[in-house]
């Protein structure tokens, strides 16, 4: 826990010190020089962002307020503030409505403290691993001690150089005690202007204009072994398998864990380990949009084909990636539509993910007749080696299941690639503002794997939704090419600049963008969507 309280506190001051802090940056300073103690302002931040980060989510979904109410107050917040610091008629008036919760407190504790939980609720930081483990946490609505802990060691840390500045405007005010009024008055100016310009997103343009000088520093930090592992513990689940033995001439890993009686369950009735004590089974994590698992299905399919009859039990956790994927008859339709025949149960929540501590989509799990992991698999490949396994487990010998071509990819490609700010990586161009519909533009260069937007977009956690004339350019090396899109409406391809083709959108799936038996390398690719289309992600083969 040491270490994890360390990492968090690195992480957060190397975000403070970054251009996310940049919009909050004046109000900290006219927040000192207006009289404010520093040390409860920061306090404010802290308790703010922490809580919030957690729980606003949640508790706005459970009253069905929209997500961005909290901001918006903020924001109205800062407004009276800078009211209260121009105007003293008003601040006279503010203390009569208000002086009944004067009495609850010391005279003037509140103030400072005000201010920073206000500012709790507009600082968005620039999100690293360290934060990314915190809100996937709380998405799962993981409140545990640790990820309660984590949180707050990432706001102290994010608050000790926002102190430093707060003090230097309060000491700054300090020197020049007989310009006090005018000093009032410029703080409520400043803090206006700031509240102006979050309303019009002007902080983002303001981050945009600076360079990501502390993108060294984050890595190092957040992504580190330790960090990793400690971020690993932050998002739950339980021990990762290690071997324990060997017999037979296999490795070991211990009793597999048990399948969390959760979701729906598909093509068979709930099922547990216990229950298939004396067969062999093959615990596959898949999500219908990934490229990945779904090359990874025909191998599965042969293999329960062949060897069912000889006690193979193939059970797909169907643990999603995209809000979409959470929907039974989505993962219903797939199922019919990919001909799988074997049982498939929803992990919506990630529990069964989480008590096999995995990590990856697709992943294996070899279970042995006595319920132990004999084998494990992560991403394509390897089915040569886990047919032997399950043959060899199930005693089976003589003719093999159905052989199929190992199509994995074996050249260096693109990686997959998100589009919501969630995930985000090897974006450049205009400034991503979340949850907002906003004009955005093409960076001058791209470079080697990265992806720009241009037109009207709406950025949000896991996808992007199109408005006006939007496009989207990425430079890639694959020979083939898929996306996760939604909605309804048409996607015009284009590759070095040539219209290769028009997918139309008719739901959410995985949808093919380029197919070829040639390697494609540094080319350019310009998606042209209609309004409303969503998109998800880029895989590549």
């Amino acid at each position: 826990m040491l270490l994890l309280l360390l990492i968090g506190v690195l992480a957060g001051i190397v975000t403070a010190i970054s251009p996310c802090v940049l919009p909050v940056l004046p109000v900290l300073l006219a927040g000192g020089a207006s009289g404010r103690k520093p040390l409860r302002i920061v306090a404010g931040l802290v308790v703010s962002f922490s809580f919030f980060t957690l729980f606003a989510s949640w508790l706005l979904r459970k009253l069905g307020l929209p997500q961005d109410l909290l901001r918006n107050l903020a924001i109205i917040s800062l407004f009276v503030m800078a009211v209260v610091l121009l105007l003293p008629q008003a601040a006279q008036l503010l203390e009569r409505y208000l002086a009944f919760f004067s009495r609850l407190r010391p005279a003037k504790t509140g103030d400072g403290f005000f201010l920073g939980a206000t500012l709790g609720l507009v600082f968005v930081p620039c999100a690293g691993p360290f934060l990314a483990a915190i809100t996937t946490a709380a998405a799962r609505e993981s409140f545990g001690g640790r990820t309660i802990a984590a949180t707050v060691a990432y706001a102290v840390g994010a608050a000790i150089p926002m102190l430093v500045i707060a003090r230097g405007g309060r000491a700054a005010a300090a020197r020049i005690r007989s310009h006090a009024d005018q000093l009032r008055i410029a703080s409520g100016a400043v803090i206006a202007v700031v509240a102006l310009a979050l309303v019009f997103h002007l902080d983002d343009h303001l981050a945009q204009l600076t360079p990501g000088y502390t993108t060294y520093l984050q890595k190092k930090i957040e992504s580190s072994s330790s960090a990793t592992r400690e971020l690993g513990k932050v998002r739950g689940g339980g021990e990762t398998l290690a071997v324990k033995g060997h017999s037979d001439g296999l490795p070991d890993y211990g009793a597999a864990p048990a399948l969390h009686a959760d979701g729906s369950w598909i093509n068979s009735r709930p099922l547990s380990l216990r229950q298939l004590r004396g067969k062999v089974v093959l615990v596959d994590f898949w999500t219908y949009s990934c490229i990945n698992c779904l090359r990874t299905l025909p191998h599965l399919k042969a293999w329960d084909a062949a060897y069912r009859k000889k006690g193979l039990v193939i059970i797909g956790v169907h643990t999603p990636e995209f809000a979409f994927e959470h929907v039974t008859s989505n993962v219903r339709a797939a199922v019919k539509r990919l001909g799988i025949r074997y049982p498939v149960v929803q992990d919506n929540r990630f529990k069964t993910w989480d008590n096999y501590a995995n990590q990856y989509w697709p992943a294996e799990y070899l279970i042995d007749r006595e319920g132990h992991v004999r084998h494990t698999s992560f991403g394509e490949g390897e089915y040569p080696k886990t047919e032997n396994l399950i043959r060899t487990l199930l005693s089976v010998h003589g003719k093999r299941a159905r052989q199929l071509p190992d199509v994995t990819p074996t050249e260096a490609m693109t990686p997959e690639t998100y589009l919501g700010y969630e995930r985000l990586a090897n974006y450049t161009g205009s400034r991503i503002v979340p949850n907002v519909r906003t004009r955005y533009a093409f960076a001058k260069r791209l470079f080697a794997n990265a992806f720009s937007y241009d037109g009207t977009w709406t950025v949000g956690a896991q996808r992007v939704v199109a408005g006006p004339d939007a496009r989207l350019r990425l430079e890639f090396q694959s020979k083939n090419v898929y996306i996760v899109l939604g909605g309804h409406g048409k996607v015009q391809v284009l590759i070095d600049g040539k219209k290769t083709k028009t997918i139309r959108v008719d739901s959410e799936r995985l949808y093919t963008v380029r197919a070829s038996n040639e390697l494609a390398s540094n080319a350019l690719l310009e998606l042209r969507f209609t309004p409303g289309v969503q998109a998800y992600s880029f895989t590549f083969g």
